[in-house]
């Protein structure tokens, strides 16, 4: 009797339905960021992770997996199993690794699952005040007169702002030296110390010296005038059609990821995009907010990366 009594329970346990799959989220989600604590990458991650986490419940906790241009960050997320709790904050420098690095471990595309864009935002011809270039014309009529004989900074080989000073020279009709340097802060020392006359850097590391009236402004490489300096031309504006560079930031997840988190994630990110103390503090960075579909996210970076690998290859910067 009591052997038939375990096999009749056993049966009917059987035909319960399934316990409902666990609810997402449930605990903690790892945002993983590939730059320094501090920097851009890490302070866009946290002004939106934050707000993005009272949405979900459970806290975004950020996470710096600094090297290699950001590409260790793509990695392990691209390995990272597609459950909705390892998230990317992805920058312009995700594409253009893609474009740079012969061998990934992962697809540029391919190995993600887009989620939104959240902000975009211009590089910034520099130079000093006391410098001749007193506009960017000057800049490229110098750089005319003496091919090769100009030279201007950026935070180094195969950075986003290198590959922006490759595509204006191209786009110019110029022969730029490009001179390396290891970071932002060192081109800018660089830059005041008299030994690189220009230098190419995001809005945040030359705030401070722009208010001290130290460095000038020549140009923005975005499409439109940075609001925070309305006065300051465009590259566009200056004589070269059609140029536009911008970095940028977003969410990425590995690829898989069930749509319903997706979803879920994507809707909270444009809520968090919305608020004020948001909008503020991404403006601040020299910013322009924009939430996008991931299909939208999906084609910008797959441009990005088609644009990126032209440009490497026209300037035979080797590949890495």
């Amino acid at each position: 009797m009591r052997r038939r009594h375990f096999t009749a329970g056993a049966l009917a346990a059987a035909c319960l339905p399934q316990v409902r799959a666990e609810a997402w989220p449930a605990r903690p989600i790892r945002v993983v960021q590939g730059f320094a604590p501090g920097g851009n990458a890490d302070t866009i991650a946290r002004v939106v992770g934050t707000e993005v986490g009272k949405g979900l419940g459970p806290a975004l906790v950020i996470e710096a997996v600094a090297g290699a241009g950001g590409t260790l960050a793509s990695a392990t997320v691209a390995r990272a199993a597609p459950d909705g709790y390892t998230l990317l904050l992805a920058t312009g420098g995700h594409a253009v690794a893609g474009a740079l690095y012969e061998k990934l471990p992962y697809q540029t595309v391919g190995s993600f699952q887009m989620v939104s864009t959240i902000t975009f935002f211009p590089f910034l011809i520099v130079t000093t005040q006391p410098s001749k270039y007193r506009d960017l014309a000057d800049l490229i009529a110098a750089a005319k007169a003496a091919p090769g004989g100009v030279a201007y900074g950026t935070a180094g080989i195969g950075s986003t702002h290198h590959l922006a000073g490759e595509l204006f020279a191209k786009m110019a009709g110029l022969d730029l030296l490009h001179v390396p340097f290891r970071g932002d802060a060192a081109s800018v020392t660089a830059l005041l110390s008299g030994e690189i006359p220009v230098i190419i850097v995001p809005p945040t590391a030359v705030l401070g010296q722009l208010k001290a009236g130290k460095l000038r402004v020549l140009a923005v490489t975005g499409a439109r005038r940075w609001p925070a300096m309305p006065e300051v031309p465009t590259v566009a504006e200056r004589g070269v059609a059609g140029y536009d560079v911008r970095s940028w930031a977003g969410w990425m997840l590995p690829a898989g990821v069930p749509p319903a988190i997706v979803d879920r994630l994507h809707d909270e990110t444009q809520k968090a995009l919305l608020l004020p103390q948001v909008r503020t503090r991404l403006e601040e960075m020299g910013g322009e907010v924009r939430g996008s579909t991931p299909q939208e996210m999906t084609a910008m970076v797959s441009a990005e990366l088609q644009r990126w690998t032209q440009v490497v290859a026209d300037a035979r910067i080797p590949r890495l």
